[in-house]
C-alpha cells in the first residue's frame, strides 16, 4: 500500500498562515477520506502551526497527494487582525522523503535521546521514556516527538520531523541568511496556487 508524508509549511509568513496551516491540515484529511483514503495528521494539531505532516495511504493516495502539492491559498479576512487589508494567505505543500537510504539524512548522521515526556498522554507518560528527540549532528538540527505511546513511533516521527526541517533548511538555500529567508516566503506568494479556498469555512473556490 502506498504511503505518502506531505508536509504542510507556512514558510516564513505570519500567524495567520500558521492559522491557514491548521485548518488545511484538517480540510486535506477530510477530503482525503472523503475519496476513501488513510489521511491523518501525524501528531495532534492544536490552533495555528507553522508545520504539519500527513500521513495519507491507500489506493489512489499518490493521485490524492499529487493534486495538493504546491502553493495553496487562501482567501478571507484575517482571523486575528479583523482591520488587516491583506485578503490573500499562502502556504506550502511538499512531499517528504521516507526513504531511510535518503542521502539528506542519513541515519548514522542522527543522534537519538529518549526522555520523560510532559505532555498529555494519561500515566504512561510519566513513567516511560518515550519521548524522543532527534538531532541531526551535522547540522545541529533538532526534531522531538513525544505525542505516541511508543518509544518505536515516535523515534519515526521525530525522524520524519527532522527531515521536513532539512528540506526547508535546504530549499532555503542552506541558509544563506535573512534574505533566503525572505526569498523563500516571497516564492510561496509569487507561486501558482494548485488549491484556493476562501472564508472561515475553507470552501473550496
Amino acid at each position: 500500500m502506498t504511503e505518502i508524508i506531505l508536509h504542510l509549511s507556512s514558510g516564513q509568513g505570519p500567524k495567520e498562515c500558521e492559522w491557514v496551516v491548521a485548518k488545511l491540515a484538517h480540510t486535506l484529511c477530510r477530503e482525503g477520506k472523503a475519496a476513501g483514503l488513510f489521511c491523518e495528521p501525524i501528531e495532534p494539531i492544536q490552533g495555528p502551526i507553522a508545520s504539519a505532516l500527513l500521513r495519507v495511504s491507500g489506493d489512489g493516495a499518490e493521485a490524492f497527494a499529487t493534486t495538493c502539492v504546491g502553493t495553496i491559498r487562501w482567501i478571507g479576512t484575517s482571523p486575528f487582525r479583523p482591520l488587516h487589508k491583506r485578503r490573500n494567505w499562502f502556504v506550502g505543500v511538499r512531499p517528504v522523503q521516507i526513504d531511510e537510504q535518503s542521502p539528506d539524512l542519513r541515519e548514522r548522521d542522527i543522534r537519538y535521546q529518549t526522555f520523560r515526556a510532559s505532555g498529555p498522554g494519561g500515566q504512561h507518560v510519566n513513567k516511560t521514556d518515550s519521548a524522543v528527540r532527534a538531532t541531526h549532528v551535522p547540522t545541529g538540527l533538532v526534531a522531538v516527538s513525544q505525542d505516541q505511546r511508543s518509544q518505536f513511533a515516535n523515534k519515526k516521527i521525530a525522524r520524519l520531523k527532522l527531515a521536513a526541517v532539512l528540506d526547508d533548511r535546504r530549499r532555503a538555500g542552506e541558509v544563506q541568511g535573512k534574505r533566503a529567508v525572505w526569498d523563500q516566503n516571497r516564492e510561496l506568494e509569487r507561486g501558482n496556487a494548485v488549491r484556493t479556498y476562501e472564508d472561515k469555512r475553507f470552501r473550496r473556490r
